[in-house]
């Protein structure tokens, strides 16, 4: 059996669908963990969803936060924004189906010695909690309280993760670190409005996974979700957004739990955006 994680794909079926017939995947042999944000901004989210709906039991997905803006677009929660290219699932004949199919997907994955989320983890996290805790979103997620949920799901406070917080505060706080965290303080506050690349952190802040004493430095994370990053292998460390929706690359990574050896695998992308996420 082969692994390959996989980055943000946006919507960009195209490039997935080669990117799997490059690496020559066998959904009865191998294995993908797709990285998060599988939909919007690309042309073609809809079909990007079918493609991992049929993988069925070969692939895990996790979320990102395009693909819980899918949802709050879908419910009604918020309007959608003018670069947004969701029409293609809202409109789809089997819109139920695969938004009821994005709704059971992951928050975060610990496998094959890999610690996987969309974004990031919060320093004070063990992977026992970040499990633990990517299991309450996942909950909501999947019950019937998800309007409810997504209603309160936006915002940038609380900024730090406190263990008494409980209710849409304590959520969001999941959410946020889960699928939107870049930069954080030492003490974990996360500073939810800056992009660029690794060395523009905003003054008292630093990248997340850089924060000394970081309880899941023990452990290997994959992730995507910054494509100014772009693709960073390190012992302890794997970024695979290349930015394909903005003209960059898709990129996998074969990864062979046994070994460690790791392979890059890429794929141009036609689709081109301004710079952004």
């Amino acid at each position: 059996m082969a692994l390959y994680l996989i980055g943000d794909v946006q919507g960009c079926d195209g490039p997935l669908a080669r990117l799997l017939r490059k690496v020559e995947f066998s959904a009865s042999r191998d294995h993908a963990v797709l990285l998060g944000d599988l939909v919007n901004r690309g042309p073609d989210s809809a079909g990007v969803l079918r493609r991992l709906m049929q993988l069925d039991g070969s692939a895990t997905s996790l979320l990102g936060n395009h693909d819980l803006s899918l949802l709050a677009v879908a419910h009604g929660i918020r309007a959608p924004h003018r670069s947004d290219t969701m029409d293609s699932v809202l409109q789809a004949p089997d819109r139920d189906a695969l938004l009821g199919w994005l709704r059971q997907q992951r928050m975060a994955l610990d496998a094959h010695g890999l610690l996987m989320v969309h974004a990031g983890v919060l320093p004070q996290w063990s992977v026992d909690d970040t499990l633990r805790l990517a299991a309450e979103v996942e909950a909501v997620l999947r019950g019937p309280e998800l309007g409810d949920f997504l209603a309160q799901m936006y915002g940038n406070e609380p900024a730090a993760w406190h263990g008494d917080l409980h209710g849409a505060e304590r959520l969001r706080v999941i959410v946020n670190a889960l699928t939107r965290l870049r930069f954080c303080t030492a003490e974990g506050a996360m500073y939810l409005k800056a992009g660029g690349t690794a060395d523009q952190a905003p003054p008292g802040t630093m990248p997340w996974f850089d924060v000394p004493g970081r309880r899941t430095a023990g452990r290997p994370v994959a992730f995507g979700h910054w494509s100014q990053l772009g693709l960073v292998l390190r012992d302890d460390l794997i970024a695979l957004d290349t930015g394909c929706v903005w003209g960059g690359c898709l990129s996998a990574l074969r990864y062979d739990p046994a070994t460690g050896s790791r392979e890059v695998i890429q794929v141009t992308c036609e689709q081109a955006q301004a710079p952004g996420k």
